[in-house]
């Protein structure tokens, strides 16, 4: 069982479960699901999963926060939905979505998959800009790789856009590439290109739109010569008639359309920002937050973006950049005034989570709970766009998030290091200042008040005590150690719940207990018992035996079960499993260690099946 493997079945479960889910994505914190039924999903479930930040609803996805861990827990949920990595699709009727939504979609599946890698061509660009200033000359070797290693991913975008999209569209992502590597072969690049009198000279490098409208054009062709040649030419006929229908047409008329309108559409933009810097500034950086909690941003951004990876500047993203600097600031503040020790447990991760850019587990953890601070983010970022607009920064190229994202920012012709600095210094020290003065414990004493009842609860139990114990047995004859010496980690981290960890002389493995069997897996590998008195108890046979799919494994019971303690419920022929590179550790847990006051460990050494084990204290 690997680390996010029950956060991710829970979080398909409370999803509406495999059959809901018609696709899904992930971005930097959120798993972005697109659902058959948004209504079945549970929300206030998910909201309060441990694991999960929260749930937000916009644009017809469903987005589970997750934070830092979110690539993790995505491939571990792709895993078990049965798709693909990089968003393959649950084959469902999806419900109708807006063109809005659907060219996002599109856009997204190009870009997403391959945002960190933009990120890593984008730092090397920035420093390339710093090192030039501080002497590295230009017709250096040590600059040509260098600028190669960064320019590369700008220069060669369509290729890399191609692969995405034409996977995005459900076809060979290969032929994507072929056909956007095509469009920027190096010898038709401006140059002088007649079919029959009409005459086309442009050029493709480093563009976004005329792929993608080559690609939303390919790809139903693509689809229908697949279906309807025979099976033993189509594997290279659909690539060869494909190609030769589309890419004419893409190179010579619907190239220089998408080129025209990627234009136009930064024209509008750029007209808008001049038309009053200060107010767009304003607006931007003070809103910026509002944006991210919708998950709007990426409406306001997607265009600028597009522009940005073509080559050209973009102030509409620097206009929100610093808002991330603004709420690191506010958090800063909670973090020094709070006295309350959960608050800060949750308040620190989510600073530093917050300097690198990735403001959701701040947002969502500490500030807009408590409103004040919340509106201190936004004056934050309302004096980030100020700066900004008052020294006309751009953001030249992306190098990600936070501090490490300034470089994007650093002019290649004139650098700009004292506005970059300004930037990102101003809108902290002033959300820092505003929240040291504004933030009070007091005013939010009522967010714990839940937690405070629980907790006296259990102090009366403690008092008076009335405490529920229960014995747990030991399923096998072994001997008995801590659940920290683990091989696994999820187990060891005790995440998943306390126990301990079992050593097996041989391969039977009965009841710890009177109860009934909850789960039994398919692979015969794992059993959940429930107590008579409720204790959920996790017997896990091996580490990642899950693999052998119930090879070597024979059950005495089924799903639903009765059981009496000391009964035999399953049998595993150690010597060959272990013979095939597996552990036999059985750790068992107690996957409800927090309905309990403690889990104790009543013995380590040597036992046998039947002895006493653990203890659960209510």
């Amino acid at each position: 069982m690997g680390k996010y493997t029950q956060l991710s079945s829970d979080i398909i479960k409370n999803v509406g479960g495999k059959e809901n889910v018609v696709s899904l994505r992930h971005c930097v914190t959120r798993l972005r699901f697109r659902l058959v039924d948004e209504s079945i999903a549970n929300d206030d479930v998910l909201k309060n999963m441990e694991g999960v930040v929260t749930v937000v609803k916009s644009l017809g996805e469903y987005m589970v926060v997750i934070g830092e861990h979110v690539g993790e827990v995505y491939d571990e949920v792709c895993k078990q939905l049965g798709l693909e990595s990089l968003g393959a699709e649950n084959k469902k009727p999806e419900k109708k979505k807006s063109p809005i939504d659907r060219a996002l979609g599109v856009i997204m599946g190009g870009m997403g998959p391959t945002l960190h890698l933009l990120c890593a061509c984008g730092i090397i660009k920035g420093l390339l800009v710093l090192l030039t200033f501080m002497g590295l000359d230009p017709s250096s070797g040590i600059y040509m790789l260098l600028n190669a290693a960064g320019d590369c991913f700008f220069y060669f975008l369509p290729l890399i856009l191609g692969f995405n999209l034409a996977k995005k569209f459900g076809i060979d992502p290969f032929f994507g590439t072929i056909l956007a590597g095509a469009m920027c072969y190096p010898t038709i690049q401006n140059t002088d290109i007649n079919i029959m009198g009409y005459v086309t000279n442009t050029s493709y490098v480093s563009t976004f739109l005329p792929i993608l409208f080559g690609l939303i054009l390919a790809a139903p062709i693509y689809k229908w010569f697949n279906k309807v040649l025979p099976s033993v030419v189509k594997g290279f006929m659909t690539p060869l008639l494909t190609l030769v229908i589309i890419f004419p047409i893409t190179f010579i008329l619907i190239g220089p359309l998408a080129n025209l309108i990627g234009t136009g559409l930064n024209t509008v933009l750029t007209a808008v920002c001049s038309f009053s810097p200060l107010l767009a500034g304003i607006i931007l950086g003070g809103l910026w937050q509002v944006f991210v909690l919708f998950g709007i941003h990426g409406v306001l951004t997607v265009i600028a973006f597009m522009d940005l990876v073509a080559g050209n500047p973009s102030q509409v993203l620097a206009f929100s950049y610093g808002a991330s600097f603004a709420t690191c600031g506010a958090v800063l503040a909670v973090l020094i005034k709070t006295k309350d020790q959960k608050l800060k447990s949750i308040a620190l991760p989510a600073f530093i989570s917050s300097i690198f850019g990735v403001t959701e587990p701040a947002t969502y953890g500490v500030t807009l709970p408590r409103k004040k601070i919340f509106a201190v983010c936004c004056i934050g970022g309302v004096t980030s766009g100020i700066v900004v607009a008052l020294s006309g920064l751009l953001m030249h190229t992306y190098a990600g998030m936070g501090v490490i994202g300034l470089l994007g920012f650093i002019d290649p012709v004139k650098p700009n290091i004292i506005a970059i600095i300004l930037m990102a210094i101003v809108p902290f020290v002033v959300s820092l200042s505003l929240g040291l003065v504004i933030y009070k414990d007091s005013d939010y004493e009522y967010l714990n008040e839940d937690e405070k009842k629980d907790e006296k609860k259990v102090e009366k139990r403690e008092v008076t005590g009335q405490l529920n114990q229960e014995t747990i047995l030991m399923p096998v004859d072994g001997i008995i150690q801590s659940l920290t010496s683990s091989r696994d980690d999820a187990f060891a981290s005790e995440a998943l719940g306390k126990g301990c960890l079992l050593i097996p002389a041989n391969g039977k493995v009965y009841s710890p207990c009177d109860g009934v069997v909850r789960t039994l897996f398919p692979t015969k590998h794992a059993i959940g018992i429930v107590t008579d008195n409720g204790c959920e108890i996790l017997i896990h046979i091996g580490v990642n035996t899950v693999a052998l799919e119930g090879k070597y494994f024979e059950t005495h019971i089924a799903q639903g079960d009765k059981v009496e303690a000391g009964q035999l419920l399953v049998e595993f022929d150690k010597e060959k499993i272990e013979a095939e590179g597996y552990s036999c550790e059985i750790p068992v847990i107690i996957t409800n260690t927090t309905d309990y006051l403690d889990v104790v460990e009543l013995d380590h050494g040597q036992h046998n099946h039947g002895d006493k084990m653990l203890k659960v204290v209510r």
